[in-house]
């Protein structure tokens, strides 16, 4: 009985608390006759626990996305329908975008072509410096183009880089993977060399 005392005390000491003994203890007599014993009381003060918050200073990553109009040159392809064709004419403004891993990248618009219900973008993705440090950026190319309003497809030429904006586009590897039927359609526009 002694021993297991000695454990709770021990016990109470290592819980971070301060134990004042009030009374002596007395086990009883261990006789035929048994008298009463009386087990020792005890004060127990808890330590003081207080939670709160203080300040300090941290490296915490942040990323700012700034947005700013600027005024660009962006190409115009006028188009002009043949006798007895009309459709009306619709300003639009094709625009290829895609994410990459940083501003190390250029996505230009080389060429595009047209059949009779759609036309077809073709932009070059390109990693100009390899040494840019790393941080997820859109790049992005556009241009006017003044048509009966059609179906738009998109190809990017180049490697497809990690992101999910990047899904929407149809990646190849050259201008000669592209489908036989847009490589046979009028070419409207290709960029200045």
């Amino acid at each position: 009985m002694r021993q297991t005392m000695w454990v709770f005390l021990a016990a109470m000491t290592a819980l971070g608390c301060e134990v004042d003994q009030t009374q002596q203890g007395e086990l009883p007599d261990v006789d035929v006759d048994v008298e009463e014993g009386a087990l020792p009381e005890y004060d127990v003060e808890w330590a003081d626990v207080d939670v709160g918050t203080t300040e300090r200073t941290v490296t915490v990553p942040k990323l700012v996305v700034v947005m700013e109009e600027e005024t660009v040159s962006v190409p115009v392809i006028d188009v002009s329908m043949p006798e007895g064709d009309d459709r009306e004419i619709v300003e639009r403004t094709l625009t290829v975008e895609t994410e990459v891993p940083h501003a190390g990248y250029d996505l230009s618009i080389e060429h595009v072509f047209a059949e009779e219900n759609r036309v077809h973008v073709i932009a070059r993705l390109t990693e100009n410096r390899t040494d840019a440090p790393p941080q997820q950026v859109r790049v992005s190319d556009r241009l006017v183009i003044n048509a009966p309003d059609t179906d738009v497809r998109y190809y990017i030429v180049g490697a497809r880089p990690e992101g999910v904006h990047n899904d929407q586009y149809e990646f190849i590897d050259t201008v000669d993977a592209l489908p036989m039927d847009i490589r046979d359609a009028r070419e409207i526009y290709s960029a200045p060399s």
